[in-house]
């Protein structure tokens, strides 16, 4: 029997930060988690943005009894438990601070923070408030995809044996067109990198989950096609990457290598993992997310092959809340997944994955692949805070 650690008959109120494309997923989870998941009972109180009559809008068409457009009254309300932060990088940090520190549970977007200095700050946020029994969690949404959290079941269960090493390639091409507008990001002060911390961190993120086992080491490349971009007043200058390469040097003796790019021509939103061990391999491709390829090493070379595992069965994880057999769920079913994951952390009082620890010790990664790529892609080390272990 579940324990729970919310007070009997209490609802959770949740608010939204950002409408956008990530408040839009979000919302969607947040509106239908509790159609398919057992979770503690919440109500979708309030969205947050900065434009008044759009957030407005956006409020009613996704299902939030009411809209605002300053947060800080929001977090200091007492009906709001739950803040779900998906605002643009530059404002996660001084948001999910001042939100742990009301004693409200956050959910922040990826990547944790622009900087460092700002993901160490929140990071000792949530521990100081974990004490407390405020819980936080970054959403790195892939790891709830049924097919990659099989990949990890395999792993784990020692079907590949030893990993050796992994390929993962995060490509999209919506910035191709040279003609394609500015925004924020592909603004280091908004954005803070480009395709490195927007879509490499997924990558980075998955080589760690998927083998349990962390970067140490990395060399670094970054580059930046396009250099100017139209805007309001004319060209403006491309200050973030378009695309980044890293190798991953890690724990465990394992090694990876990490691609991402947002103009890779023809891919529109791939994210190829492959995975190679003693006693097996496995390949996936996000744009066939139902799909696992596995191949047994332990069976006769006359047997051997890559055979495609469709993961739509109730026994694969998260698809039995769903459909039956056979019907497939897509890319925003990952949102709900995180959704139900972080509810039943809060009932239960366990620690959510992942953690801003992990956030943390991605940016950490990140950083050094910008360190290395400056450095002419000199081995870099993964480097942790003096005095921290």
């Amino acid at each position: 029997m579940t324990t729970s650690f919310l007070p009997a008959g209490r609802t959770l109120g949740v608010a939204a930060i950002g409408y956008a494309f990530m408040g839009k997923a979000h919302s969607n989870a947040w509106r239908n988690v509790a159609s398919f998941f057992d979770v503690p009972a919440f109500e979708q109180k309030v969205l947050v943005g900065r434009d008044a009559a759009l957030v407005a809008e956006a409020a009613a068409k996704y299902g939030w009894a009411e809209s605002a457009t300053d947060w800080r009254s929001v977090i200091s309300r007492d009906d709001i438990d739950i803040v779900d932060i998906c605002a643009p990088g530059w404002m996660h940090a001084e948001i999910a601070i001042a939100a742990l520190e009301a004693g409200k549970h956050v959910l922040v977007e990826k990547p944790l923070a622009n900087t460092l200095g700002e993901a160490e700050l929140m990071a000792d946020a949530a521990a100081s408030a974990q004490a407390r029994g405020v819980k936080s969690m970054i959403g790195f949404n892939y790891r709830r995809v049924p097919a990659l959290a099989l990949a990890r079941e395999l792993i784990a269960e020692g079907r590949l044996g030893t990993v050796r090493h992994i390929r993962a390639a995060y490509l999209q091409d919506w910035l191709s067109d040279v003609d394609t507008p500015m925004s924020w990001r592909l603004r280091k002060e908004t954005a803070g990198s480009g395709a490195l911390g927007d879509i490499a961190s997924h990558a980075i993120d998955q080589v760690q989950h998927l083998t349990g086992q962390s970067v140490t080491e990395v060399t670094g490349t970054l580059r930046t096609f396009v250099t100017e971009r139209p805007g309001p007043g004319g060209l403006e200058k491309v200050t973030v990457d378009d695309a980044a390469w890293a190798t991953l040097g890690m724990t465990g003796n394992i090694s990876a290598s990490v691609e991402a790019s947002r103009v890779a021509t023809g891919q529109k939103n791939s994210l190829k993992i492959e995975i190679y061990g003693s006693l097996g391999s496995l390949t996936f491709d996000l744009e066939n997310l139902n799909e696992l390829g596995f191949l047994d090493a332990t069976l006769p070379v006359r047997e051997q092959g890559f055979r495609r595992i469709l993961v739509n069965e109730p026994e694969h994880p998260y698809v039995g809340a769903w459909w039956p057999q056979g019907h497939i769920i897509g890319w925003e079913h990952t949102f709900t997944h995180q959704i139900r994951d972080f509810l039943l952390a809060i009932r239960d009082g366990e620690a959510p994955s992942p953690s801003f620890d992990d956030g943390l010790h991605i940016q950490r990664v990140l950083t050094a692949v910008e360190e290395s790529a400056r450095n002419r892609s000199m081995v870099t080390a993964v480097r942790e805070r003096v005095g921290v272990s």
